[in-house]
């Protein structure tokens, strides 16, 4: 046989290698099918234009416009690039890494398992996690200063304490790190055409631009300028709605050089109808989140007004922040607004798609705002791996998975203020997760508590709340079941404790009845009367 480079390939071999290279290339590259045939065609025919070979590079690429570069934008930036699309990046926003303040949301972050996974896909989980603060179990802090603690799962399981800001960096790093992504910052969108693969932005030099690109993602927050565009779209449907509650940070700061408090917790003081939280961060310190109804922040209006709320409410942590900071901190920034956000669908035809905030904002109770987002990146790039970056069968099928999900979530989360600020404070709420934590442990396939399934697996967070009214139900039987039983013994050893005449008595009525039925009167003579 004659070495490969000494044999002879017939046309129809050409076409067939050319073919097969070609599914390849178009897998890693989204060119088009026109574009194949045009390339086929001048390789069959040794045209000039391909004659050198066919490298990617020289291929059509998917042109991809991401709106917003904050936490979802800039990861999704990273799995995109990784399909060697173009990507192009507009944040309104300066670049965070520069400037000298940060604007927008400070809450700190709780990252877990989902979010983990979508930081794995791109390389980052170990970067980020090393970052990170374990907490194991909420802190409970009572009004009388008696702490309890209540573990989130078993004891290799924990949430991580992430800076938003430093995670925010990160991704930004990760992004530029790709040759085909750029970084518009200072880019703010007006207006946004999806039929036409259009956005028009404006930048510094005040200038409006149109770009054309083949897909548009939205990743531009809960007040999302794509998602208005989409809203006037027939048979789009969207819902918001503010909670009455609102919040503010505050911080307590190390103490001789070390934490506060213990850190490898989520601090909680739960006060039925408002709460505060306290989250560890790297540098010793506790970022504090006080929830509460706008009315009550109305009606602190002087520093005195404040210590003694404090005083009043949380006075383990007056000490920990320090009157006269408590005092300034308090007035720097009026209470924040929450927002939920819900939308359907989250595409618009083969051109534009929503992820994180911009689909389906939370509120911020189950820690799942970030990791809901981040599992859309997730979601949508094995997506594009089942449906080979065709994105008129990709944003559908996104569309039908995640809306159920999200919904589900953005549930779950506002039934998870109550349970923070009310119900870890009943004690029958506690018996409540050590009955469930005891099952887990001697059936963990079969029973799975709520939160591990939404924050340590990636069971599907509408599948997650089915299996947790289940659960709920076998418990609430089998409380009944035994609740009922020792009842029932309880009454009988009571009963066989009693002396004889008392049980003597209580068969009485039926003497009466054999009396009666035997002599034909009744007699009213007990036993134990003769």
């Amino acid at each position: 046989m004659l070495p490969l480079s000494s044999r002879e390939i017939s046309p129809a071999q050409t076409m067939l290698l050319a073919h097969k290279c070609w599914a390849l290339v178009s897998i890693k590259t989204g060119a088009s099918l026109c574009e194949r045939d045009r390339v086929l065609h001048c390789k069959s025919y040794n045209c000039g234009e391909h004659s050198a070979g066919m490298d990617s590079s020289d291929i059509h690429r998917k042109k991809v416009a991401v709106i917003g570069g904050g936490l979802v934008g800039s990861l999704n930036a990273c799995f995109l690039a990784k399909r060697n699309f173009q990507v192009d990046v507009y944040e309104a926003r300066e670049d965070i890494r520069v400037a000298k303040s940060a604007r927008g949301r400070s809450i700190n972050l709780a990252l877990s398992y989902r979010g983990r996974q979508a930081l794995k896909a791109i390389g980052l989980e170990d970067q980020i996690v090393s970052q990170g603060i374990p907490m194991r179990a909420r802190m409970i802090h009572s009004l009388s200063g008696k702490k309890t603690a209540i573990p989130y799962g078993t004891k290799s399981q924990y949430i991580l304490s992430i800076s938003r800001e430093n995670l925010n960096k990160d991704l930004l790093n990760a992004v530029e790190k790709y040759p085909n992504v750029k970084v518009h910052f200072g880019h703010k969108l007006l207006k946004c055409s999806p039929e036409g693969g259009v956005i028009t932005v404006l930048g510094s030099d005040k200038v409006p631009k149109d770009v054309t690109c083949d897909l548009i993602v939205g990743c531009d927050g809960a007040y999302s300028t794509v998602r208005s565009h989409l809203m006037k779209k027939p048979r789009f449907d969207y819902s918001q709605k503010y909670i009455p509650h609102g919040y503010m940070e505050l911080t307590i700061p190390p103490k001789n050089g070390g934490y506060a408090m213990e850190p490898n917790y989520l601090h909680i003081w739960p006060r039925n109808t408002f709460m505060m939280i306290a989250l560890p961060n790297t540098n010793k310190s506790f970022t504090c989140t006080l929830f509460m109804p706008f009315e009550e922040f109305e009606k602190l209006l002087t520093s005195r007004d404040v210590l003694d709320f404090f005083h009043k409410y949380f006075p383990d942590s007056v000490p920990l922040i320090g009157e006269q900071a408590l005092a300034q901190d308090f007035f720097l920034l009026p209470a924040q607004a929450m927002i939920s956000v819900k939308c359907s669908s989250f595409h618009f035809k083969s051109h534009c798609v929503l992820m994180g905030d911009a689909a389906h904002a939370i509120v911020p109770f189950f820690g799942q705002g970030m990791n809901a987002g981040f599992e859309d990146c997730l979601v949508f790039d094995e997506l594009m791996d089942k449906f080979h970056n065709d994105l008129s069968m990709c944003l559908p099928e996104f569309s039908r998975f995640r809306i159920p999900d999200d919904h589900a979530i953005s549930d779950l989360s506002m039934y998870n203020y109550i349970e923070m600020r009310s119900h870890v404070n009943s004690p029958l709420f506690i018996f409540q997760k050590n009955i469930e934590r005891f099952l887990h442990a001697i059936m963990p396939s079969t029973f799975i508590p709520l939160y591990t399934m939404v924050t340590f697996s990636r069971i599907r967070y509408h599948e997650a709340v089915l299996r947790w009214h289940r659960q709920r139900k076998v418990i609430n039987k089998g409380v009944f079941f035994f609740g009922t039983l020792i009842a029932i013994s309880s009454a009988y050893l009571l009963i066989r404790s009693m002396s004889l005449r008392p049980l003597d008595y209580l068969r009485r009525p039926w003497d009466w009845v054999t009396n009666f039925h035997n002599t034909g009167y009744v007699s009213l003579q007990t036993p134990w009367s003769h």
